[in-house]
């Protein structure tokens, strides 16, 4: 009997003992660790396992226990699905809520707006301002041959990919994940205008280049369909472009003053020296310049050139396009516009 009675004991401590752990783990999960804690930024950084973010949180002070944590998220099968990024946290938060939050991803998210127009250096700087990205690994990827090749896009880089939106990004993603929003919300708005392309007979790859040359051009979208329509004619009549954007790209430093001798100075890029396109885009066009690429003005027109106020006047012929140059640039000293 006395044997008996001391199984008996043994087994009710070890069931106390459970019930008593069993309720401290689940008053853990629903308990905060501190019910007057401020809110915090948590960042869980790109690759870092579970284990690593919550001893991280204990040291916070936002958990009380990180081995009960990871417990809980092993015994809910949930120990490799938390998501990189910031997370707004608190201590006055409930250990199981918290980690809901990391299991669902639902981190800290910035508005970040691509401009029409910006270069993939422009593009760059801005995410990296924004704390979203190193600028170097960032300009590494957007030129890497096997990136490149991954999105079927033929040329040096990813500049006139990275479509000019605005985008909700979180930090601590890894830069090939915003270049992937980035291209497939290209291809997404400017995928179904491929058909067109086919039908005026044009590379989809060649209506970005002439794209990102027009959106440099102007900014006015009245005028892109005819500043497209000027570089289609002068390709038809194998006339060089002549496009002071395009110089500007090629040159490796540029103060803002565009000289004579940047005009003749060879590079790929300059549309002085050679004939045709670009090797690549020179910039990230919107859609409105693609489409004007792809449903240009019909007209003759073969030059344009700054009135000084925002527009262009084109010109059907050399003689023309001379006197607007006196009326609008020789005269009043203005900026430079496409000359032959």
């Amino acid at each position: 009997m006395s044997r008996n009675r001391l199984i008996f004991g043994m087994i009710a401590i070890v069931f106390l003992l459970a019930v008593f752990f069993t309720l401290a783990f689940a008053l853990f999960l629903v308990s905060p660790a501190d019910k007057s804690g401020g809110d915090q930024v948590f960042v869980i950084k790109e690759r870092q396992t579970l284990r690593e973010a919550a001893e991280e949180l204990e040291k916070s002070g936002i958990i009380k226990s990180k081995r009960l944590f990871v417990l809980w998220a092993k015994l809910t099968g949930h120990t490799k699905q938390i998501k990189a990024g910031e997370y707004a946290l608190s201590a006055r938060m409930a250990p199981v809520e918290i980690l809901k939050k990391l299991q669902k991803g639902n981190v800290i998210t910035y508005a970040v707006t691509i401009p029409e127009g910006y270069t993939m250096e422009q593009v760059a700087d801005l995410l990296e301002s924004k704390g979203l990205i190193e600028k170097a690994r960032f300009l590494n990827l957007a030129r890497d041959p096997k990136v490149l090749s991954h999105y079927g896009i033929k040329g040096p880089s990813l500049e006139g990919y990275l479509f000019p939106d605005t985008y909700q990004f979180s930090r601590g993603l890894p830069p090939l994940t915003l270049i992937d929003v980035m291209v497939k919300r290209f291809w997404q708005m400017v995928g179904p205008l491929k058909e067109r392309a086919n039908e005026v007979r044009m590379k989809m790859e060649d209506v970005v280049i002439l794209a990102s040359i027009v959106e440099k051009e102007t900014g006015r979208p009245d005028e892109r369909p005819a500043i497209a329509s000027v570089f289609l004619n002068r390709l038809k009549q194998g006339m060089r472009l002549e496009s002071d954007p395009t110089v500007i790209y090629g040159l490796e430093a540029f103060d803002g003053n565009l000289k004579k001798d940047d005009l003749t100075r060879w590079t790929p890029y300059n549309t002085y020296v050679i004939r045709g396109l670009t090797p690549g885009p020179i910039a990230n066009p919107g859609l409105d310049a693609i489409k004007a690429v792809l449903y240009p003005a019909r007209t003759d027109y073969l030059y344009f050139v700054s009135k000084n106020d925002g527009s262009h006047y084109f010109s059907e012929t050399l003689a023309e396009h001379n006197r607007a140059v006196e009326t609008y640039q020789k005269k009043k000293g203005g900026t430079r516009g496409k000359t032959s």
